[in-house]
């Protein structure tokens, strides 16, 4: 066999992830860092380096549950200073939320069974929403949506969505109609399913790269922009579908 050769080496100031990078492209077991003049100050291992990539998953999750940094030793007070914010971001959304079903209050109130499935179409969008976005955020992470791959991807989950968009909508759409004796309600139900479930598997690809692109960690921020897409489109879709085809409006 042929020996690599590839002399791969990193600087003292990078960031620790991206030398975990050169680790998994490469297939290192060990690497040099170098100075800024590019002179030998020491070795990172791969036993290093699975600390490193054990510290920096530790990181994402918590930044996804809007918690940052939080250790078990933090006061209460530190620990309501870091998550406070991100609450009130999501108090904003869901006043946002709020409004939107108040502009359907006389549709729900014609018909009852409207407020019974609602929360169904939104809690559905959320989770694929919520499913999208942490594949993307990790794509981001690992430097891995660049050209074809960004494209690739929005294509594929787009049709995901649509997909399992279709297999759920007959779903609840069966059990609408069983339960409510009316086939029309199904339709309605499955067709806003299927609409919110295409609308979150595309949101939760375009806000993490949005916030990205404006320089924010979109592990933080990305969460909560994406239940609110998909609560307010799903909610939106479903009465708004009823309202037009029951007439209530």
């Amino acid at each position: 066999s042929i020996m690599n050769t590839t002399l791969v080496l990193v600087d003292a100031n990078e960031d620790q992830e991206e030398a975990a990078r050169a680790f998994e492209r490469y297939d290192l077991v060990e690497v040099g860092v170098v100075d800024d003049g590019g002179r030998l100050v020491g070795v990172l291992t791969i036993d290093d380096m699975v600390d490193v990539i054990t510290e920096e998953a530790d990181e994402d999750i918590k930044l996804l549950a809007g918690v940052g940094d939080e250790d078990v030793s933090d006061t209460t007070l530190d620990t309501v200073r870091s998550r406070a914010p991100w609450l009130a971001v999501n108090l904003v959304t869901a006043v946002l939320v709020s409004l939107v079903i108040g502009l359907f209050g006389g549709t729900i109130d014609r018909m009852v069974e409207l407020a019974v499935l609602m929360p169904i179409v939104a809690s559905m969008g959320g989770n694929a929403g919520a499913q999208t976005m942490t594949v993307t955020v990790r794509a981001i992470a690992m430097r891995e949506l660049e050209g074809s791959r960004l494209r690739r991807l929005i294509r594929r989950e787009m049709v995901v969505g649509f997909f399992n968009g279709v297999i759920f909508a007959i779903l609840i759409g069966i059990v609408t109609w069983f339960r409510y004796n009316n086939v029309q309600l199904g339709i309605v139900i499955a067709m806003a399913m299927i609409t919110n479930l295409v609308v979150a598997g595309t949101a939760g690809i375009l806000i993490p790269l949005t916030l990205d692109r404006f320089k924010a960690d979109p592990a933080i921020a990305s969460a909560v922009f994406v239940t609110t897409v998909t609560d307010v489109v799903g909610f939106f879709a479903f009465l708004g579908i009823a309202g037009l085809w029951f007439s209530l409006f």
